[in-house]
């Protein structure tokens, strides 16, 4: 009894701290992007079924869970089309081999592919290219029901591409309608754009830059603007401001994230710019990514810093201070390039393995820098130089929480309430809890497993549910022991917030009993 009751005093000791404190876990980042245009990372071809989709992408999953890489940016829109059933844009070419044709047979991939995720307690961001229309025209099999046929007016080609005019108001409201439509109907944790904006320049065969054509777009809509670049700017500050206010009233626990172009701006051409020389996402891209952050309009920003240490016009290192010295607001990731290592690829190496693996510690010590995007998924299949390995035993031991967002709900959920009952060899765990007010909800269960011992209390295990039930099973019946086992359960919203611990339920197991019991539930 004595043992007991030192164990219940040490046990709320420990549950005060635990509710304090994420025990047992770091928070970072850890993502990996799913490219589908042109099937670069998924699917592997144009012929497979619904039934090789699932394995093909569950095999994905697992390859990156193995990682402890807790998060996947999948590419669910490439080019006005979709992964899903849209209301507004066809299925994706790139998915069924043959746009507007459904999957064989039928099922929701994105409903399918965000449940999978999930039950790994990896989080799902729908990766949308915004203004990419048509990928390659000379090369695209266009259904007539596509939008860049039904509203030409909306559309300028530049280059090989078809883009929507962001200067269009309709345009912007018509692509975030689409971005409700998905937010409304699919139980994502983000909404992540990459670098492109308005098009990258590109140069005619005498070297000049070809220019964007959409000055007479500019001539309806610029009023108030003294010259098109401005106002090109003022275009896609709207529709970010716009995408963030519309993810927040609808479902405020989804994060908006934006990895934009690695140089924001040159010194050379504004004071507050980066010591570098090279195209800039303000004066090229027309994405103001200070001004973003400052008016809190994203959760995160994760830079393309796919450079080298020591890049003559562009050096890895300054970049990634640059931006810890410059993201006041938003959680600052950093992107990272694998595939400049994959020469199975016919990438042209932006560097080497070691200059990799420098990069990747550089970003780890970085205070400032809360998570690593890793481009792309393809790199990680094909394992050049075991980087793999290097992953998970240098950088990515243990399992990691997503981070906090300073903008985002911090009360933690209530407590659970746990119940318990023996069936046979049998123990049956249940749970409930009162959620909050307003806008709570619950992602997953943590489950802790406390070991009393004459003078000790100590925190043998910890697993993740997302299901408020759990069963021990036992080979053998269970026996008395003299040593004391306590099970706690803290839950955790959407925004990683974890509430305080429930009330503790006692049990005596042996030790192989507790083998079991963490085979059962280890993940």
């Amino acid at each position: 009894m004595r043992k007991y009751l030192l164990g219940i005093l040490l046990l709320l000791l420990y549950s005060y701290s635990l509710g304090q404190y994420d025990i047992g876990y770091i928070r970072q980042m850890r993502a990996v992007w799913v490219s589908t245009v042109k099937m670069l990372d998924f699917p592997s071809a144009h012929n497979l079924t619904s039934d090789e989709l699932k394995q093909e992408y569950i095999a994905l999953l697992d390859t990156i869970h193995n990682l402890n890489i807790n998060t996947i940016i999948f590419q669910i829109r490439p080019a006005a089309d979709a992964f899903f059933f849209s209301p507004y844009e066809p299925w994706s070419e790139w998915l069924t081999g043959k746009q507007g044709q459904v999957p064989e047979p039928y099922f929701d991939p994105l409903k399918f592919f965000i449940s999978e995720a999930h039950k790994r307690h990896i989080q799902f961001h729908a990766w949308i290219n915004p203004f990419r229309a048509i990928a390659t025209i000379q090369y695209a099999d266009v259904i007539n029901t596509h939008i860049s046929k039904t509203k030409t007016d909306w559309f300028f080609d530049y280059g090989l591409h078809r883009y929507f005019n962001p200067g269009i108001p309709e345009v912007r409201d018509y692509i975030v309608s689409v971005i409700v439509d998905i937010i409304q109907r699919y139980d994502i944790d983000a909404i992540h754009f990459d670098d492109y904006f308005y098009p990258y320049p590109i140069r005619d065969e005498k070297g000049k830059i070809v220019p964007i054509p959409d000055y007479q777009t500019f001539l309806k809509y610029g009023q108030g603007f003294d010259n098109i670049k401005d106002w090109r700017r003022n275009n896609i500050n709207s529709f970010i401001q716009t995408i963030h206010d519309t993810i927040k009233a609808l479902k405020p626990w989804i994060i908006f994230g934006i990895s934009p172009n690695a140089i924001w701006r040159n010194i050379k051409d504004d004071p507050k710019g980066s010591p570098t020389r090279g195209l800039a996402a303000y004066d090229w891209l027309y994405a103001d990514i200070l001004l973003w952050d400052s008016l809190q309009l994203v959760d995160y920003i994760a830079p393309q810093l796919y450079l080298s240490i020591g890049h003559k016009y562009a050096d890895f290192s300054k970049l990634l201070n640059w931006w810890s010295k410059n993201i006041k607001n938003s959680n600052l990731f950093i992107g990272t390039n694998l595939l400049g290592i994959d020469t199975s690829q016919n990438f042209n190496p932006w560097f080497s393995y070691e200059n990799l693996i420098q990069q990747l510690t550089m970003i780890s010590e970085k205070k400032e820098v809360k998570g690593i995007l890793l481009y792309r998924y393809q790199t990680i299949k094909n394992n050049p130089f075991n980087i793999n390995y290097t992953l998970k035993t240098k950088f990515f031991q243990n399992w990691a929480l997503f981070p906090r967002f300073s903008n985002c709900d911090t009360i933690p959920p209530s407590p659970p309430k746990i119940t318990y009952f023996k069936q046979k060899d049998t123990i049956i765990i249940n749970w409930s809890l009162e959620k909050k007010l307003i806008n709570d909800s619950i992602a997953f269960y943590s489950i802790y497993l406390f070991h009393i011992t004459d003078s000790s209390i100590t925190r043998d295990s910890v697993f993740l549910t997302s299901t408020p039930k759990i069963k021990i099973v036992s080979k053998r019946k269970l026996l008395e022991s003299k040593d004391i086992f306590f099970i706690q359960v803290c839950a955790w919203d959407r925004w990683h917030n974890q509430s305080l611990p429930s009330n503790p339920i006692t049990l005596k197991l042996t030790p192989n009993e507790y083998d079991v019991f963490f085979e059962e539930f280890c993940f």
